[in-house]
């Protein structure tokens, strides 16, 4: 069984996560329960996807999923930043957050094409 928890990549998911959660107990009602979950839904399915990549051998194609949900994450941050219902504070430090997951999968996976 592969060891996932040392990886800085979830380790700095792992407060994302954290931290989407202190921040969406912040949001109207209105929004908790849809745009708050999806965003709570999509970061877990990332720390997912990253206990998977470390588990397999063959890393890509989870490393690009992890992109892609990145992406989205990134995505529903902006909205609800744009739409004003997440301080700015959590906003700040979910885009940094983000970022350097990002940053993280993209080294993972240049690595991973290495070694094949």
């Amino acid at each position: 069984m592969s060891r996932y928890q040392h990886l800085p990549i979830y380790k700095k998911t792992y407060e994302l996560l954290t931290r989407s959660m202190v921040a969406i107990k912040t949001f109207p009602r209105e929004y908790k329960f849809t745009l708050g979950q999806k965003i709570q839904e999509e970061v877990v399915e990332l720390v997912v996807l990253i206990y998977r990549a470390n588990s397999m051998r063959d890393k890509e194609l989870f490393i690009d999923q992890i992109l892609e949900r990145v992406q989205v994450i990134g995505l529903l941050i902006r909205l609800s930043q744009d739409m004003r219902i997440l301080q700015k504070k959590h906003y700040a430090s979910m885009v940094e957050m983000t970022e350097s997951i990002s940053r993280q999968a993209q080294g993972w996976r240049k690595v991973s094409r290495i070694s094949k």
